[in-house]
């Protein structure tokens, strides 16, 4: 038991003896070299302790990484966590919208039935009051006073139903309430673009609000009291887009524009003002004009039947069975021609065509005046889009423009090869 006490302690002592071995070895070789000059020694240093020198390294690098781990962890921070409320805030207004389509179309498909239920009705009664005219015109006695007053009742309720018909243009309204839905469809699609492609923002809340209330106004669910004007003083374009808000700042390039681009631009909103623009108008007015007289025609060629088929039979009034007869007929044929052949409709359908090619010369006309470019539209995007609203390709858009530069007012050619 001794022994092994004494080779464990003679084994440590050898373990000691080689680590301090080791240790005065590392000290003899990190020793500074010791010169003799002049009888005396002089000890030459660094002149910067080695150790010390990576040491600061070490701080400086730690501190840049830090620095830039903090910097990338508040850019994500920004740029991708969004403000819980502002996505509460889309997610009810596109809700609104869904439901405004829906009710937009449900009641352009009870409105198209008025139009044809009445269309029928209206025509059915007008032809049996002058089939009930001509009969009285040939019955002499009792039958005559049934038949001419049953004549004239039902002359005079088509009269009524005819005022009242086209006064609210069902065909019309039919039109107005396809173009809403579209409309709001269109704006749920891009809400929910703006949801899933980035950070959305209170300004796109603002935005969204602006649209459909800016679509319920144009397009209006009511008859009474907010229905649009039938048969209105002048024809404008359909208006359903807020105003635009513009920035006036110094002009810069780049963002996909150029000045090249903007030229492209200006010539093009030029022809939609002087052609696209201009004949929609026009053909809205000749529409308009053909819907009044045959709106005026109708309940005027009903009432005059009424009052001829009043005086049938009469010995002083021989004209009064051929006015009650061939009256009545007219008149069907003018119903059938405003609103079996929707009038209305194509009023509306030429004054939302103007109103898209509006909206176009104002969406061209505010990137074109917003001075700062990173708030624009991408340029070569906007160029593309335009394109494809108008229907022509980006070589067909420069063609256009270069040819509304040389010939200016002189050009022939539409804008749009849509419609």
């Amino acid at each position: 038991m001794a022994s092994l006490q004494s080779s464990s302690v003679i084994g440590s002592l050898a373990y000691s003896s080689g680590r301090c071995r080791r240790g005065m070895t590392r000290a003899a070789i990190n020793m500074p070299k010791l010169r003799t000059g002049g009888g005396s020694l002089s000890l030459r240093l660094p002149a910067r302790d080695l150790v010390q020198e990576v040491l600061d390294m070490g701080i400086g690098l730690s501190a840049a990484t830090t620095s830039h781990v903090e910097k990338k962890y508040q850019f994500r921070t920004v740029s991708n966590v969004s403000d819980p409320m502002v996505i509460a805030k889309l997610h009810e207004i596109m809700e609104a919208v869904a439901d405004r389509v829906e009710m937009h179309k449900n009641i352009g498909e009870q409105r198209d039935n008025w139009n044809s239920l009445l269309l029928t009705s209206i025509n059915a009664i007008t032809l049996t009051a002058a089939t009930m005219a001509g009969i009285a015109a040939t019955n002499v006695g009792g039958p005559l006073m049934a038949l001419k007053l049953s004549s004239t009742l039902m002359y005079l309720a088509a009269t009524g139903m005819l005022v009242v018909m086209n006064k609210i243009q069902p065909s019309q309204l039919v039109e107005e309430q396809r173009n809403a839905a579209r409309l709001f469809k269109q704006l749920h699609c891009q809400i929910q673009t703006t949801l899933s492609s980035g950070n959305p923002t209170s300004s796109d809340v603002e935005e969204a609000m602006e649209k459909v209330l800016a679509l319920d106004k144009a397009y209006p669910l009511p008859l009474i009291g907010v229905m649009l004007e039938k048969f209105p003083k002048t024809v404008e374009p359909a208006v359903w887009w807020p105003q635009h808000r513009q920035r006036q700042e110094e002009r810069t390039y780049g963002n996909g524009w150029s000045v090249e681009l903007e030229e492209e631009m200006r010539e093009i909103v030029g022809v939609l003002k002087r052609k696209d623009t201009e004949d929609y108008l026009r053909l809205g007015k000749i529409a308009l004009k053909v819907n009044k007289i045959l709106s005026i025609s109708g309940p005027l060629l009903t009432g005059m039947a009424a009052f001829g088929t009043a005086f049938v039979g009469s010995s002083h009034a021989p004209w009064a069975a051929i006015v009650g007869v061939v009256a009545g007929a007219m008149a069907s044929v003018v119903n059938t021609m405003e609103h079996g052949g929707q009038v209305g409709m194509v009023f509306e359908m030429y004054r939302n065509n103007a109103g898209f090619f509006r909206l176009m010369e104002e969406t061209i006309e505010s990137n074109l005046n917003e001075r700062d470019v990173g708030r624009r539209e991408n340029g070569e995007l906007f160029e593309m889009k335009v394109a494809l609203q108008l229907g022509r390709s980006l070589s067909g858009l420069k063609n256009l423009a270069a040819s509304s530069s040389k010939k200016g007012e002189a050009i022939e050619e539409f804008a749009s090869k849509l419609f």
